[in-house]
């Protein structure tokens, strides 16, 4: 049986999770490549010492765990550092997504998702074999709130990091799709039974 890729991508707090669970009702499911990152990094982890070997204990909690505060302020002021970061993990990052994808394929699902904040950026539209993509969009002020509730920020830190990603014209002029999430789940089902038809994951 053939499965159909989904990419799924969308900047904080537009509801990308809201989403992948009404695919998951069609036994279309999510690969969550943020909860991928985050288990790669539990010790021992090759991707953890690929990480300290580039950029030394520094980054690295007394548990031996990754202190991601330290790694951010390492990378985040030296574009350099950066691209060796992204260039570190997204290969592990990949690895273990084809891992999963290959798993759903063998349980006979009829479609997948690569949910990745990163698609477009990280090559995983390619990598993984995505067939259409799909943006995941909502209002700011909507975004800010999920946000503060979500992550416990502040409305300034939450604005800041609105702020700091990609606009929504990124997303609207690269992805196949464009979800807005900005009211009621209701209001959303009908949008993911569109695209799952002219995918022809679903009948029509």
């Amino acid at each position: 049986m053939l499965m159909f890729i989904f990419g799924l991508t969308g900047p904080s707090g537009a509801g990308k999770g809201t989403i992948a669970e009404l695919f998951a009702k069609y036994k279309v499911y999510s690969v969550d490549t943020d909860a991928v990152y985050h288990r790669l990094l539990i010790p021992p982890s090759a991707c953890l010492d690929e990480l300290t070997a580039r950029f030394g204990t520094g980054v690295l909690s007394p548990d031996g765990s990754l202190n991601r505060q330290a790694l951010a302020a390492v990378v985040f002021s030296d574009d350099n550092a950066l691209a060796d970061l992204n260039a570190i993990t997204h290969k592990y990052i990949l690895a273990r997504t084809k891992e999963a994808l290959d798993l759903y394929r063998a349980g006979n699902c009829p479609g997948a998702i690569v949910d990745a904040p990163l698609l477009f950026e990280s090559g995983a539209v390619q990598a993984c074999g995505c067939q259409a993509t799909i943006a995941v969009l909502a209002d700011k002020s909507l975004r800010v709130s999920r946000i503060m509730e979500r992550d416990g920020l502040t409305q300034e830190a939450a604005v800041h990091r609105i702020e700091a990603q990609k606009p929504d014209d990124f997303y609207i002029a690269r992805a196949d799709y464009v979800i807005y999430n900005n009211g009621l789940v209701s209001d959303l089902l009908p949008q993911v039974q569109r695209i799952l038809r002219e995918t022809a994951v679903i009948g029509q």
